[in-house]
């Protein structure tokens, strides 16, 4: 007579994988083996209802909070200029980002203004100032050196101040440019820095 040995065998009980010890061959008991299991998953499987082997995303539904729109003006145009890009950020209410600033936005800022004004001008032979942004926006010899004389040696009248006031329509980033030009890379990283880290905030303040 052959000798027995216990052998394991899978029965799924519910959910629960259960080893129970059966007598079988040694050459027996690799076949039954994989009998006994794959007839108990077969078994396991068919039992189970259609449902519950559909994905998880069918059966089960997230609730979906209410999110208030958002109301500001419409989104950045295409044509914003690249240094604008960094204003795309969502304000703190809404989605909306900032909308690229002008030179009567930067006039509101006293501080800055007053920086502009130190860098600007004064007169250097090497160091293009006011007269040579003035310039290039379309004011004549005469009007810059009129505007000149009028603010010469005044604490209260500035070049720099006066120009800005009358091209105030124009942008912060066309300012940019001139500095680009002239290789005034100072102002140049004055104005970016408050595009990029006063003046959204300025603009949520007064939206």
């Amino acid at each position: 007579m052959k000798a027995h040995i216990a052998c394991p065998v899978l029965v799924f009980n519910s959910h629960i994988i259960v080893f129970e010890k059966l007598p079988c061959t040694k050459k027996s008991w690799s076949a039954s083996f994989t009998d006994e299991v794959e007839d108990a998953v077969t078994l396991h499987l068919s039992s189970m209802s259609s449902g519950y082997l559909s994905p998880s995303s069918d059966r089960i539904k997230q609730p979906v909070e209410d999110v208030e729109e958002c109301t500001c003006p419409t989104s950045t145009s295409p044509d914003y200029p690249k240094e604008l890009q960094l204003l795309n950020s969502p304000c703190e209410k809404c989605c909306c980002p900032a909308p690229p600033p002008k030179i009567s936005d930067l006039m509101n800022d006293k501080d800055l203004l007053d920086l502009l004004r130190l860098k600007l001008d004064p007169n250097h032979c090497t160091i293009k100032n006011w007269k040579n942004f003035a310039s290039r926006w379309g004011m004549s010899y005469d009007e810059l050196t009129l505007l000149e004389h009028r603010t010469q040696g005044s604490l209260s009248q500035s070049p720099t101040q006066e120009f800005l006031l009358r091209y105030n329509q124009k942008t912060v980033t066309e300012l940019t440019e001139l500095c680009r030009i002239y290789q005034r890379i100072d102002v140049l990283r004055l104005l970016q820095s408050w595009i990029e880290k006063d003046w959204p905030s300025r603009w949520q303040q007064t939206h």
